[in-house]
This record gives structure tokens, C-alpha cells and sequence, in this order.
């Protein structure tokens, strides 16, 4: 069910969700719509259409601009029952969990707990316990990915199949004890390489210097302060209502992946949200709500592959599909978030610039 409304001034954003099935034929139906969308609504619209027409079971969008804002739930929340999929429904983020991750510690950064530049080596019992860096290792590298750490998902990937990867409790240690058994070459160290064991470790950081677990951290750092009551990193609800579902094809079979195992509960990929309040987190982070100024500053700065410190950089005036959930490089038919950029806008139309960092 789509829908229009005023929205507060603010950080502009689109974020749209789609859910992959395993399944032959065409999609399902899109939710019946209350009101006609005007451009670059419409435009929107085809382009959910063709997932929908390709067999992606449901997708769920919110576009916002300055003055206005429009949702739409397109498809089933489950492609196997009769209940249409809504805007507010929830999904599991993915690599977008790295953004709140690298909020949380920035935090401690603007609580002079830690410095970006300062090593981690000693102060992480991981980093001592069979996984041995080539060289310090600092804050900064961890956040945007040139630590040159090997990734876990590798790892899983290389003695798993896809099916039993998903269906795998993986903790933050299993998963640094999975990193140590990969080589972690010296030359890597200082370049671009995306890891979701850097992740783990930021995860690990935080809770050491804050004395709590992350997911309370997140809570009264991050989802609280912004009012995100539809985000949660630990919470296993997989039979709530108002997710939306997803499954796999196995041997002709099917098998459900709705906040699969393997992430639940994982700094790299574990948080459970929702359209608006994704677009919540990202327009309260990037107009400072939770950064001073100058640490965020740090954050969007970018130099490798337009990533800063746990987001990037998507160029304006560019059609941009992203799909960040690179912890499942594995298999495609996993949640996905999808940002969308329309090309050449008018500056007083509404989808002008319309801009998303994420991850």
C-alpha cells in the first residue's frame, strides 16, 4: 500500500528493499495503491515493477524530499500467503548494521576513549589469540576496510555450501577464529579490501571501552536517541507479522533465510529495521545528531573506493542500484537494500539530488 505526506526538512534520502525468491515464474502482484504518484515517483514505480516482473517477491520503498515523502509496499510479505507487503514492514539490513557500528564507534572517539589513529593490537584479546596482524592495526583502518584483514565469509564460503552457511551460528570470536585460520598478508595492509572480520572487531572494540554488549549500546547510543523503535541488532522475531520473508532454493526444495542464523546478532549484518527507520538513521547521522562535527567530518571522508568510515559515497545526478549486504556474497537470493538515484532533476523538482550514503 503506497502513500504521500508531508515530511520534516532534512537529509534527503530513498531506500528501497527487496526480498529475492528461489522460485520459477513471475512475481506477485504489487499491494493495491491508495494514491496516483507524481514523478519521480512514477519512474520509481517501473523500476520496482521489473524486480517484481524478474521474481523478487516483495520490495518496500521510501522515498523522502524537502516537504514530502512517499511509501509503497509492492508484493507479498511471505510469496508463499495472501498478506501484501507494507512500507513499515521489516527486513534484516545487512552491511547497512556496519554503518550504526561505526557510529557507535565514533562515539567513543568524541568520548576520548580511543583515537582514530590509535592501534587496537593490545587492547583486542582477539588480535593476540591465534589471529596475529601483520602491523598495528588501527580504528581507522578497521572502519574503512584497509586493515587488509581477511574476511570470515571466506572462510564459511570455502568449506560450506551456500544452505548450511545461512543456517550457521556464527559468534563475533567464532567468526575472528574463522579470520585467523585465512593468511592476513602484510601488503594488504594500508589498501581497500572489504572484510566483514573488521567489523567483528569494531564490534569487539566497543564493547570492551563501553562495558556493555553492543546491541545495548546500539539501543542507547544510536536507535534510541533517533527513536528507531522498529531496529534491533539481537532481537530474534523471525515470526512476527510484519516481516518480510525469504527463502532459498535447495535441491529443488526451499529454505526460509528470514533473519538467517548466520548474521543474527553480528556487527557486520545483524540489525532488523525498516524503510523509515533506515532513512531515519541515516538523516539523523548525517545532520549530526549523533557525531560532533568534526568526527563526522571523518566519517564522510572518502578515499578508496568512495567508502569513508562505514558509509559511502553514492554520485549524484546517477542511476545507482547498491546492493550492500556483502556478507552474502554467496547467494543473491538473501535481503537486500537497494538505493536509487534519479538522473538529472531539475533543482525544483522533487526527486532532485536525491542522495543516500550507506554503509
Amino acid at each position: 500500500m503506497g502513500h504521500r505526506r508531508k515530511s520534516p526538512g532534512g537529509v534527503l534520502g530513498v531506500c528501497v528493499v527487496l526480498l529475492l525468491m528461489g522460485c520459477t515464474g513471475g512475481g506477485p502482484e504489487p499491494a493495491p495503491e491508495v494514491s496516483t504518484a507524481a514523478e519521480p515517483t512514477d519512474s520509481l514505480e517501473q523500476t520496482v515493477q521489473g524486480f517484481i516482473a524478474d521474481g523478487v517477491s516483495s520490495v518496500v520503498v521510501q522515498v523522502r524530499w524537502p516537504g514530502g515523502e512517499w511509501s509503497k509496499g509492492f508484493g507479498l510479505r511471505d510469496p508463499y500467503g495472501r498478506e501484501p507487503a507494507q512500507p513499515q514492514d521489516r527486513f534484516s539490513i545487512g552491511s547497512v548494521t556496519k554503518s550504526m557500528v561505526a557510529t557507535a564507534t565514533l562515539q567513543l572517539v568524541d568520548d576520548g576513549l580511543i583515537a582514530l589513529d590509535d592501534p587496537v593490537n593490545a587492547m583486542l584479546e582477539s588480535f593476540g589469540a591465534g589471529l596475529k596482524p601483520p602491523t598495528p592495526i588501527t580504528v581507522r583502518q578497521l572502519l574503512n576496510h584497509t586493515s587488509g584483514m581477511p574476511d570470515y565469509v571466506k572462510a564459511l564460503e570455502r568449506t560450506n555450501p551456500p544452505q548450511d552457511v545461512v543456517s550457521t551460528s556464527v559468534s563475533v570470536q567464532h567468526g575472528m577464529e574463522l579470520t585467523a585460520a585465512l593468511p592476513w598478508d602484510w601488503r594488504n595492509v594500508g589498501f581497500f579490501s572489504y572484510s566483514n572480520s573488521n567489523y567483528l572487531a569494531l564490534g569487539q572494540l566497543v564493547e570492551k571501552l563501553r562495558g556493555r554488549p553492543l546491541d545495548d549500546v546500539l539501543r542507547e547510543r544510536v536507535f534510541g536517541p533517533l527513536g528507531l523503535d522498529r531496529t534491533s541488532l539481537s532481537n530474534r522475531d523471525r515470526a512476527a507479522p510484519d516481516n518480510l520473508r525469504a527463502y532459498m532454493s535447495v535441491g529443488g526444495g526451499r529454505l526460509e533465510i528470514t533473519q538467517p542464523e548466520v548474521v543474527t546478532g553480528s556487527p557486520a549484518g545483524g540489525v532488523v529495521s525498516s524503510t523509515e527507520d533506515v532513512n531515519d538513521f541515516y538523516r539523523g547521522l548525517l545532520s549530526g545528531a549523533l557525531l560532533s562535527p568534526g568526527t563526522l567530518q571523518e566519517m564522510k571522508t572518502v578515499k578508496s573506493m568512495n567508502y569513508g568510515l562505514g558509509i559511502t559515497k553514492v554520485p549524484r545526478r546517477l542511476l545507482v542500484i547498491s546492493v550492500p549486504v556483502r556478507t552474502f556474497r554467496l547467494c543473491l537470493r538473501l535481503p537486500h537494500l537497494v538505493h536509487l538515484q534519479r538522473r538529472r532533476q531539475p533543482a525544483n523538482h522533487p526527486g532532485h539530488g536525491l542522495t543516500h550514503s550507506a554503509k
